[in-house]
């Protein structure tokens, strides 16, 4: 969906996430969510 609204390829998408992923060290969305927050990003 993110991919298709912005003229991205979905392994694009897909790459980028990755590398939230890895930067904030966590491994699901969930946990890239609640880092977010402990850090004050959302």
């Amino acid at each position: 969906e993110i991919a298709n609204t912005m003229y991205l390829s979905v392994n694009t998408v897909r790459t980028h996430v990755k590398a939230i992923y890895r930067k904030l060290d966590v491994s699901s969305r969930a946990d890239a969510v609640a880092r977010g927050r402990d850090l004050s990003l959302l």
